[in-house]
């Protein structure tokens, strides 16, 4: 079973760019499909971004499209979330999520094995 941990949250400013790690152990990195959901304050957890295990094939939220980028590292276990020109709403609790399947999968429910969250918070 694979164990997650993000890191990389802070407070920026609106404009900022900011950059997210999660390392992944325990398991074999590369047969495993990565996403970052994120929860706003009040709201549920959405969907921000995947990278589908194999293909590298990536999606993204309409509301990130342009300004976020995920990549990984298989050799380090590691999948990326380069933000850039953040935005208010772009505040809230993010988290990477792990599956063992290729495909496209947007909802939470989707995803069995989740981190523990980093805080990202943009002020205007």
């Amino acid at each position: 079973q694979v164990q997650l941990v993000e890191s990389g949250g802070g407070l920026v400013q609106a404009g900022d760019s900011l950059s997210l790690s999660c390392t992944a152990s325990g398991g074999t990195f590369s047969a495993y499909s990565m996403a970052w959901f994120r929860q706003p304050p009040g709201k549920k957890r959405e969907f921000v971004a995947t990278i589908v295990r194999s293909s590298g094939s990536t999606y993204y939220a309409d509301s990130v499209t342009g300004r976020f980028t995920i990549t990984r590292d298989d050799a380090k276990n590691t999948v990326y979330l380069q933000m850039r020109d953040l935005k208010p709403e772009d505040t809230g609790v993010y988290y990477c999520a792990a599956l063992m399947l290729y495909g496209l999968f947007m909802e939470d429910t989707d995803w069995p094995y989740w981190g523990q969250g980093t805080q990202v918070t943009v002020s205007s």
